[in-house]
């Protein structure tokens, strides 16, 4: 029993301080390979969100596009019906 008592304390301070480091280091290790996942995977994630604004950013023209043509034909068809009314309006003027 003083065998294994006299080799724990006659253990190597340098040995105890190159575990230390070699422990410190993994976990360094560990924490810079968990946060180059992290932003990763952040940069995939603000990648499909800029690639969903640009979708939206699509479909929204073509709406206003569409919106626009739409305004377009109701001007048209609110000019016809005016000449319409005056043109019948005229028309019973005469007719009185």
């Amino acid at each position: 029993m003083n065998e294994q008592l006299t080799i724990a304390a006659g253990t190597d301070p340098a040995g105890v301080w190159a575990a230390g480091l070699g422990t410190a280091g993994v976990f360094v290790l560990l924490i810079v390979v968990v946060w180059q996942i992290a932003a990763t995977w952040r940069a995939r994630m603000l990648a499909a969100r800029e690639e969903r604004y640009k979708k939206l950013a699509e479909k929204y023209a073509q709406l206003l596009e569409d919106n626009v043509e739409l305004h377009r034909r109701s001007i048209e068809e609110l000019t016809q019906a005016r000449q319409s009314i005056a043109s019948m309006e005229k028309m019973m003027r005469e007719i009185e």
